[in-house]
């Protein structure tokens, strides 16, 4: 079999090849076009909302949404914080937001040395039966 003749075959088993590869590729938009993948739908849950401490020194947990209001607690640089709620009062460094924390002992932190993973809703938006039923810093807070 000469150089030619080899060359002629190899051509004619690639064209095959292409083509057996746009005859499926035509199928598959085909399928994908007859059949819609079917999702089937949940129920949409939304993550809770957490703060990570971003002062290197720490931050108090404290018992109302203030700086004069007693020390309960301690959160390290970098600890995760889970969030119920926010109040603006008093102002900390030109950031007069606090937030309610959902952690075994329900405390105030501000606001000011806590990044937050997404939407917090505001105090008087969440209902009372989802903040701790032991902490009433909520009425005592302006919102």
């Amino acid at each position: 079999m000469s150089t030619t003749e080899i060359l002629v075959a190899r051509g004619k088993k690639l064209a095959a090849g292409a083509g057996a590869l746009t005859a499926a590729a035509a199928l598959g938009a085909t399928l994908s076009i007859a059949a819609p993948a079917q999702a089937t739908p949940g129920p949409t849950t939304t993550a809770k909302p957490y703060g990570i401490v971003t002062t290197k020194m720490g931050l108090s947990a404290r018992q109302y949404p203030s700086t004069d209001s007693s020390v309960k607690g301690y959160f390290r640089h970098r600890a995760q914080i889970g969030l119920v709620c926010k109040v603006r009062t008093q102002s900390v460094g030109g950031n007069s937001v606090w937030y309610l924390t959902r952690e075994e002992r329900a405390t105030w932190v501000s606001a000011k040395y806590v990044t937050n993973s997404g939407f917090v809703k505001y105090c008087k938006d969440v209902q009372r039966s989802r903040m701790q039923p032991h902490n009433n810093a909520a009425k005592h807070a302006v919102g």
